[in-house]
């Protein structure tokens, strides 16, 4: 490996806490970079301007997505960042760089009847995969947990009376998020008899349950369910949070808190709940609205 990619891997994970798939990701963004510069002969560490524009061209040319590009070039400025603050070069090349432009996508939610499904489907799963299943989905949906803070929850993060998980979020960072009743019972559930370990468990002794096991068991919990796969996922259940509580009052802000945004914008994204609840009150509150649907 470069060393300077390995330095500012190391740097990552001493300083930023991040998490394994994060640093896995950093390196294999840098990686195909760094094999782009090597075959116009230039290093990593010593590609210029030029060199990473050609690569975004590349990238596009080859059809990747606008949020791809995006994403390799966030790694690369960061990178170049930490080589010039490390005093290895004394410029950033990306520092003139536009970023692709990304589609206005708005994020992908089930309905509230289809998430009562799932948890219909999850509680008729075979016993064992039940429990687990029936836990997982009332405690993301329940808290808008990313899939990755909930299966890292040991069993001490659940205190005695079960009204607040303590999850350890991006960064390090510590949040109190309040459980529902439904979301409590079923994590007392996977906690009885355990004084210590994980809350979900892993196949291997020790070990806990990996975001791929929980995700294929997702898959099957949504075929049972009656509903397409392809919508269902951890992350879709963190959206349909995010929306439904929207959609019956919540505020962006207690919203943002809930979900461990440390910025406001990106809560934003699901403003769409809020203006489509707003149609419908402007719809069935004004005058004019009621007048007109009522046949002038």
């Amino acid at each position: 490996m470069d060393r300077h990619l390995e330095a500012f891997l190391e740097m990552l994970a001493a300083e930023r806490n991040a998490a394994r798939n994060t640093l896995l990701a950093y390196r294999a963004d840098l990686e195909d970079f760094s094999g782009f510069a090597a075959r116009r002969g230039q290093s990593l560490a010593g590609a210029g301007a030029a060199t990473l524009r050609a690569y975004l061209a590349a990238l596009s040319a080859a059809g990747l997505s606008a949020r791809t590009a995006a994403r390799r070039l966030s790694a690369l400025r960061r990178f170049f960042r930490f080589l010039l603050r490390e005093e290895v070069r004394p410029d950033d090349p990306t520092g003139l760089l536009d970023a692709p432009k990304l589609p206005q996508g708005l994020p992908r939610y089930l309905s509230e009847h289809e998430v009562d499904a799932l948890l219909a489907a999850a509680a008729g799963r075979p016993p064992g995969q039940a429990e687990v299943m029936t836990a997982g989905l009332e405690m993301l949906y329940a808290t808008g947990l990313r899939v990755s803070e909930l299966l890292s929850l040991k069993v001490t993060a659940l205190p005695g009376d079960g009204v607040v998980l303590m999850v350890r979020g991006k960064g390090g960072k510590q949040r109190l998020v309040p459980l529902s009743d439904a979301a409590r019972d079923a994590a007392a559930v996977l906690r009885a008899g355990r004084a210590a370990g994980w809350l979900f468990p892993g196949g291997k002794p020790g070990t806990a349950l990996t975001r791929q096991g929980f995700a294929k068991a997702l898959k099957l919990v949504a075929l049972d369910a009656g509903i397409d796969p392809v919508r269902v996922s951890p992350h879709v259940l963190r959206h349909s949070f995010a929306s439904h509580m929207l959609a019956r009052g919540a505020d962006l802000r207690s919203l943002q808190l809930l979900l461990g945004h440390t910025d406001i914008a990106t809560t934003a994204i699901y403003t769409h709940v809020l203006a489509e609840r707003l149609q419908r009150l402007v719809e069935s509150h004004h005058p004019l609205a009621r007048s007109r649907t009522g046949g002038g």
